[in-house]
């Protein structure tokens, strides 16, 4: 067994790995998470908070049910893709959705990536980026990796970057600075960001995340506003994690739609890199 003592933010990624292991282990299950079973099983750490938050594990099976779609729909389409995963705590994704092609790169705090290399060894087409992501530091270095790599250019191959779980963690100015990294080293990059809505910041509370010692900060309403605040990004489409809730729950089909439940829903929201032609 591996102990583990993390607080805050950080500590967040300890309880969405364990709502993926428990689904991953309930009969009938929507999402099928081996490495996060072998993970929880190797970690001596206490699951209570987290095995008491219901209302943590539907949002995250939700959210990896909504996740894993999206991804595996780009990576049928750019099977040769770049994916740079941000804030990757203890995800898992690549294990689902790689097809043995993909260049992955997980990023997330050093102290968080120390963790999360006593639990996985990652090599090959998997590294690891122990770095803030409104540090640049990581895109230069995704860069060198792959021009060392390959003798085409980097830029000529489509990047995917997705961000989950960290934005209502954020002020916007540091939204904003991740999203002029990503514009000014990668081209025509698409990105799939999860956010919260205002409402929630400010009047919803859970349980486990609360007593991490963790606050969220900031959300946003939907796609169109937040491109207005990111120069050089377009919004794609919302799509809300209550379409992963009809998966779990089927009465969500009719009370998701009602707007005031939709609004009150994490999002993914698509953006891609608006292309300027010279």
């Amino acid at each position: 067994m591996k102990k583990i003592e993390m607080t805050g933010v950080p500590e967040t990624m300890i309880q969405t790995l364990y709502a993926r292991a428990m689904e991953s282990e309930r009969e009938g299950h929507l999402i099928y998470d081996k490495k996060a079973m072998e993970i929880v099983k190797e970690m001596d750490y206490d699951f209570t908070k987290a095995k008491e938050d219901a209302m943590m594990r539907n949002g995250v099976v939700a959210r990896t049910i909504v996740l894993d779609e999206l991804v595996q729909n780009y990576v049928t389409a750019h099977p040769n893709a770049v994916v740079i995963n941000i804030a990757c705590g203890l995800d898992t994704r690549f294990y689902r959705v790689d097809n043995g092609k993909l260049r992955w790169f997980n990023l997330d705090l050093p102290v968080t990536i120390e963790v999360r290399k006593k639990f996985l060894e990652e090599t090959g087409r998997v590294s690891v980026l122990p770095h803030s992501a409104m540090d640049e530091a990581w895109a230069e270095e995704v860069h060198k990796t792959l021009d060392a790599e390959t003798d085409l250019h980097n830029e000529t191959r489509p990047t995917l970057v997705i961000i989950e779980g960290l934005t209502m963690y954020l002020s916007k100015e540091n939204v904003q600075k991740i999203f002029t990294i990503i514009r000014k080293h990668f081209t025509d990059a698409t990105v799939l960001v999860e956010t919260m809505s205002p409402f929630v910041v400010k009047h919803i509370k859970e349980k486990s995340i609360e007593a991490s010692k963790a606050k969220f900060t900031w959300g946003v309403k939907n796609g169109r506003i937040l491109a207005k605040e990111l120069p050089g990004f377009e919004p794609v489409k919302d799509v809300s994690l209550v379409e992963g809730m009809k998966k779990l729950y089927p009465i969500y089909g009719i009370i998701g739609k009602i707007p005031a439940v939709r609004n009150i829903s994490n999002q993914i929201i698509e953006l891609k890199e608006v292309c300027i032609r010279k």
